[in-house]
């Protein structure tokens, strides 16, 4: 997520300086930035930049570390989207993708394990008996669904995709939003694909819960204005695939997932300080009142 560099001066300009190239991250050497923590002045990256009255802030500043000569602030450090600076901040990440990871295991060893977990919207008629899909009342297939992976392929692609995107937004966010980003996308996702896949086929992995991710990724590179061609690119691709009949993917849950992520990303980064949680709760809560009005509109149908 590197800033697009300013246009360097021709060589015939008279009295024009070299161009210069942005400085890098004192933390992050490899990540240029433009943005300078307002107490010391040090460059700062967003992983690395905490929200204060005036401007951003590096972690050492507002905890009072060595080497920076200033008292701790009074009040707590927060990040980009007003949540508290964690010591780790892809703790949650790491957490998910253990999670993930575990659950594909367990369904290795065991195949009928995910016959539990995987997003079905009705069984079949006679001669089963219709007692485990959403429209059958397991409305929590919804959610572990999202967390069930059948091939190697599409758990690598997943969790490399959740530890890139997820590190960062983790650390603008806190962990406590993130969270909430991560699964209501992902609801959104198995809520748009209960509507619109048919009954009877089966979903699942956390592509939904990614394409979250991307659709805030993209929010926030745009608040802190980052060059955004790499992650439109990016998203454009993971678009191409998601639409390619012989790769047999839900798109449903990408779209309904990437929908989701953007209109809470615009919450998150978006929000006045004043009215902070108000606004980033509640469009985590307008998501979610969404996927209920969605899935009940759904089960009246197929019932």
């Amino acid at each position: 997520m590197d800033q697009a560099p300013g246009s360097p001066k021709g060589p015939d300009d008279q009295g024009s300086q070299p161009a210069q190239s942005l400085p890098v991250c004192y933390r992050h050497p490899g990540r240029e930035t433009g943005i300078r923590c307002t107490r010391c002045e040090r460059p700062i990256c967003p992983e690395c930049m905490v929200s204060a009255s005036v401007g951003f802030q590096c972690p050492e500043c507002v905890r009072g570390g060595s080497g920076t000569g200033h008292a701790p602030d009074a009040s707590r450090p927060r990040t980009l989207a007003g949540g508290t600076i964690a010591a780790d901040p892809r703790l949650l990440t790491k957490i998910l993708i253990g999670i993930n990871l575990a659950v594909f295991l367990v369904g290795q060893i065991r195949s009928s394990f995910l016959d539990h977990l995987v997003l079905v919207g009705q069984w079949p008629p006679a001669p089963f008996t219709p007692t485990e899909g959403v429209a059958e009342g397991q409305w929590y297939l919804l959610f572990t669904s999202m967390f069930a992976h059948e091939a190697i392929w599409h758990i690598a692609f997943n969790m490399l995709s959740l530890w890139w995107l997820g590190g960062p937004l983790e650390a603008a966010l806190g962990r406590v939003r993130y969270l909430a980003l991560y699964l209501v996308s992902g609801l959104a996702g198995s809520a748009l694909t209960y509507v619109l896949a048919a009954p009877s086929s089966g979903s699942l992995g956390a592509s939904g819960a990614i394409f979250g991710l991307f659709g805030a990724t993209a929010v926030l590179m745009r608040r802190l204005r980052y060059d955004m061609r790499p992650i439109i690119a990016l998203l454009v691709i993971n678009l191409i695939f998601t639409f390619n009949p012989g790769m047999n993917i839900a798109w449903q849950a990408h779209i309904g997932g990437l929908v989701a992520g953007v209109v809470i990303g615009y919450g998150m980064v978006h929000a006045p300080r004043e009215r902070r949680a108000l606004i980033q709760y509640g469009s985590c809560a307008l998501v979610l009142a969404a996927v209920v009005v969605m899935t009940l509109l759904r089960t009246a149908q197929l019932t």
